[in-house]
């Protein structure tokens, strides 16, 4: 098979190539998941995948397995299929949609972030920055 310059971050364990979806947070919540999740990196198989932020730094973007928005339902999140459109990965791995950007670019990090783990570390985000906010 020909390579078009589009390779896509591929499923845990996927040996075939597929298109990641993308869960979209608000940027401090997605930070202190994504702090979470590396916390727990020696307690857990999979660490956090690639993450984009946005030009104006409101959002952040996981990068998740193919299927994940299909049953994605996490109040104050977003999840879209991608179907490769605005990703591109391989020499010069960057996103070509607007002023995106790589928080975690996909070379430094695993493939894509568990949706389970991410999932639970959102959670956790949200509650410590309830907590947080609470005790102003």
């Amino acid at each position: 098979m020909e390579s078009t310059g589009t390779d896509i971050a591929p499923e845990p364990g996927a040996t075939a190539t597929a298109a990641p979806d993308l869960v979209t947070v608000p940027a401090r919540q997605g930070l202190e998941a994504v702090d979470i999740i590396r916390r727990a990196a020696s307690q857990v198989a999979d660490g956090v995948g690639p993450v984009l932020h946005d030009g104006s730094g409101d959002t952040l973007g996981f990068l998740v397995p193919p299927g994940t928005a299909d049953a994605w339902d996490l109040p104050g999140s977003a999840c879209t299929q991608t179907n490769g459109r605005g990703m591109r990965f391989g020499d010069q791995a960057s996103p070509i949609a607007g002023d995106t950007g790589w928080l975690l670019p996909p070379e430094a990090v695993g493939p894509v972030t568990d949706p389970e783990v991410l999932r639970a570390a959102l959670g956790e985000a949200a509650r410590l920055i309830e907590a947080a906010d609470n005790c102003r």
